[in-house]
């Protein structure tokens, strides 16, 4: 039994990694794409706010399959999407070619991050979901301490088309895992309608959730605060402090190091206590260190290692955040947990493209936009936490009654 859960948690773990891993391996090759597709490193940032439109809008596909047809078909789908996508990449001669090959690569992708969300519902109980997904993030973390220090490895070695190679032979191995060793969570509904006005019902019925509207969009705006720093850091790091690709890939692995050990510590806290115990004090101190990061970039105190202490600091947050605005979000949901991880997906990732195609225009020559974006995404957490406290405080005889 303990072997069968730790497979479980695995291929679960590794289908949420498939958008992050997508995201953060490509990111050391930014300045050899721009050079090869004879544009700039702004331009191509916007294949990055492509996947996450991408991300968005595949999820809201994915969620009522996954409710229509159970789990396993609709990954089939979307994984071989994603593999034929990742595979065709190296051969475009345009950024907007990239643009469009990426956004389709993250409809292919997306199904996992849907699918594994949806599934944690399924096979856990309610107020195990939290812990679940904090162990989900153990996986999802390790990627953005291999992915880049891999991709800069890999763009250095043999150009940044080999990037995308590896990731469609990583696809493929995830969805042999799926056939072979991932069961099926939920059978197929044949009463479950996909007619354009039932599918909207159902959104419908989540967005009228105060609970689900709270969570998610705190979730979200944390969560935009790291796309803010994905999208900017190799501006950042590589051209205003001017480091490697390769001493890149190793500041990312070190940052993101932080958000791995935050998932971790967040597991055992708890054992102790509630999850929306955690999430108001974990937002406070990311506002906190979003704060001195835009402080310090506006005066020109930080340098290399301030800052990639501050951004250590201020990932960590999600580490606490994530996994616990997860859980809560979607606990209303026990039937319908496709469509409500759809929607919380798609609001995710609809404010991470809009945050990052607003750091696109931001070509400056400074590190301020990258940390004044932090920080107001932060303190936007906040905000919506206070003013949706009243359903907060309902969240506990919520799950009780589950």
């Amino acid at each position: 039994m303990r072997k069968q859960r730790f497979i479980r948690l695995l291929i679960l773990g590794l289908l949420s990694a498939i958008g992050p891993f997508s995201i953060d391996m490509y990111l050391p090759g930014f300045p050899d794409i721009a050079k090869d597709l004879h544009t700039n490193v702004s331009r191509v940032a916007l294949t990055l706010s492509g996947f996450f439109i991408g991300i968005a809008l595949g999820q809201l596909l994915y969620g009522p399959l996954l409710d229509k047809y159970g789990r396993k078909k609709p990954m089939y789908i979307g994984m071989a999407l994603y593999i034929l996508t990742s595979f065709s990449a190296p051969f475009v001669n345009t950024v907007g070619m990239l643009i469009a090959l990426r956004f389709l690569q993250a409809i292919g992708g997306c199904v996992g991050m849907v699918a594994s969300r949806a599934m944690v519902r399924d096979l856990f109980d309610v107020t195990e979901s939290a812990k679940v997904f904090s162990l989900l993030m153990l996986v999802v973390g390790v990627s953005p301490i291999i992915a880049p220090t891999v991709g800069g490895y890999l763009s250095a070695a043999f150009g940044w088309p080999s990037i995308f190679i590896v990731l469609g032979s990583i696809g493929a191995l995830i969805l042999l895992m799926v056939i072979i060793w991932l069961p099926e969570s939920k059978k197929p509904d044949p009463h479950y309608s996909l007619r354009p006005r039932a599918i909207l019902a159902k959104f419908g019925a989540v967005l009228q959730d105060r609970i689900f509207l709270v969570y998610t969009f705190t979730g979200a705006f944390t969560a935009a605060g790291l796309y803010a720093y994905i999208s900017g850091s190799p501006h950042v790091f590589m051209e205003i402090f001017g480091v490697s690709e390769k001493v890149y890939g190793w500041i990312f692995a070190i940052i993101a190091a932080g958000l791995i050990i935050a998932t971790q510590i967040n597991a055992q806290i708890l054992r102790k206590v509630s999850s929306n115990y955690i999430i108001p004090r974990a937002v406070s101190f990311q506002v906190l260190a979003g704060a001195l990061l835009f402080a310090g970039f506006c005066f020109s105190w930080l340098g290399l290692y301030g800052s990639i202490v501050l951004c250590c600091m201020f990932l960590a947050c999600q580490g606490f955040t994530f996994p616990n605005a997860s859980a809560l979000a979607i606990a209303p949901f026990k039937n319908d947990a496709g469509s409500a991880s759809a929607l919380l997906g798609f609001i995710q990732m609809a404010v991470g493209a809009s945050v990052t195609a607003v750091m696109s225009l931001f070509h400056s020559t400074s590190a301020v936009p990258m940390g004044g974006v932090m920080a107001l995404c932060a303190v936007i957490a906040i905000i919506i936490l206070q003013l949706g406290g009243a359903a907060i405080k309902n969240q506990s005889l919520l799950i009780n009654n589950q």
